[in-house]
Formats: structure tokens, sequence, C-alpha cells
């Protein structure tokens, strides 16, 4: 059994690659029996909820992505609120900083959603899911300030800061999953700190429809089905067996993201 604990499945890409229906199927095959759908803004969110209420296997997590707040509107919390409890609402995200691109929304105002989304998630009682890039200490000093607000735990989705920062965002109780570059010859930070994490504290992801893992590096879209190598080289790097450590990370993520059934 394997899991998918961040993917993105709202997106037209899986039209042409058979739709939605495949997609999943192709997953199943692969023993993909989970997988979490994150939200980027308000309205992918609520795409993430319908795709929830049609297929079993899909969950989801409502939240603001960062690089998405330049159509932030008063008001949108409310909405992602009643988002949250939906029962298969698991966490609120993808929300946090990037300051990658220098057309992102302003530094402020990506701050000012990031602590009122984890405010949010404490509220509801959910866990969060947390994007960071090219913000690696901004992020750390906004959960330090705010760890009162973590108390359901969060996650370091597609982690890819030092080996050395994940003893502080271990320390908040922060989790963390990989995707694709963890299967990247050239990933070497990436690769350390799979090597390193505690096993109770990995988690498996796609971040689909980007970062196709090798063996299909570069093919789009990526798909659910694809976690199957992340774990696959999860065991090499960190010379465990493969089927043990697939149980592992399907307790974990039962374990954060506690709606999970």
């Amino acid at each position: 059994m394997l899991i998918d604990v961040h993917c993105h499945l709202t997106g037209e890409e899986y039209v042409t690659v058979g739709g939605m229906e495949e997609v999943i199927d192709r997953a199943k095959r692969e023993g993909v029996t989970r997988m979490i759908c994150s939200g980027f803004d308000v309205e992918s969110s609520l795409q993430a909820k319908v795709l929830s209420e049609t297929y079993e296997e899909i969950y989801f997590c409502a939240g603001f992505h960062p690089g998405e707040l330049g159509h932030y509107r008063e008001g949108d919390l409310k909405e992602l609120r009643k988002l949250c409890r939906h029962e298969k609402c698991v966490a609120v995200g993808e929300i946090g900083l990037d300051y990658h691109f220098e057309d992102n929304p302003e530094p402020k105002l990506q701050r000012e959603l990031f602590v009122r989304q984890l405010e949010l998630a404490n509220e509801e009682g959910l866990p969060v899911v947390l994007h960071s890039r090219d913000a690696a200490q901004e992020t750390l000093e906004i959960l330090k300030e705010n760890a009162s607000l973590l108390k359901k735990g969060g996650l370091m989705h597609c982690y890819s800061y030092s080996p050395e920062m994940t003893a502080d965002f271990l320390g908040l109780g922060l989790s963390f999953s990989f995707g694709g570059p963890s299967t990247f010859k050239n990933a070497k930070k990436v690769v350390e700190s799979v090597r390193h994490i505690p096993a109770h504290r990995l988690l498996s992801e796609t971040d689909c429809p980007y970062l196709t893992p090798t063996p299909f590096r570069g093919v789009f879209p990526n798909e659910p089905k694809n976690v199957r190598y992340v774990v696959e080289n999860f065991a090499t790097i960190r010379n465990e067996n493969e089927e043990e450590l697939k149980n592992v990370l399907l307790e974990n993520a039962k374990r954060l993201f506690f709606k999970l059934r």
C-alpha cells in the first residue's frame, strides 16, 4: 500500500492522459491507495473537495499557496474555513512563503497570510502543509514565533533545504515529504535529508503534475502512480526493506493526517 500525500489533480493537463478515472486506475494498479490533493487557492480547494467526494481514494487539503496570493480576496479565509470542516479535508495547505520569482506577491502579504492560515489550522484542529521556496530562514522564524499554532503538527512538503536545517524543523514537530527530486542524481542535499530524517517523520509525495521522478524525469504530467519510484528510491537511500518502509510511510500519513481512513 502506497500513499501520495501531496498531489495536484485539479488541472486540465490530465485530460491529455485519459482523464481522472484513468489516472486513479493507474495509481491503484501500482498500489497507491490514498492520494491527498492539495489546494492552492479557494477555487482549487473547492475542486479538490469535489474530487474527494467522487473518489474514495482521494482526500484533500485547503489553503492559499503564497505564489497565488495575487488574487486573494478578503473573505477567502471564511471559504477555506468551511472547507476545513469537510470530513475528507485533512489539512490546511499548501501555505507558506515563496520568494523564488521576482513577480511573486509581496513578502509582507505572504507573511501575513501565512500566519493567518496557521491560525486557521489551529482553530480548526488540523495540521498544516507547508510550502517554502528560497525562504528557509524566514519560514523557520515564523514557525518558531507561532509554534503554539502547530499543535496538530505539519508537513514540510517537497523539502529542499539543507540536511542541517531539518533538526530545526524536527524540533517544531514537523514531518517531511519528498517527491521526484529525491530520485535525481544531482539532488545531493535532498538525498542526504532523506537518509537522515527519522523514519517516523518521513512521507512520500509526487507534487504532480510536476517533478516526475526518475526513470521518467521530464515526462508531463506526473501522476500519483509514480510515487512508487520515490518509495523505491527511499529504500535504496536508507538501506531499508521496501515493504516495511511502505507500511511505515502509510502509518506516518495516518498519524499526521488523522482523518485518513
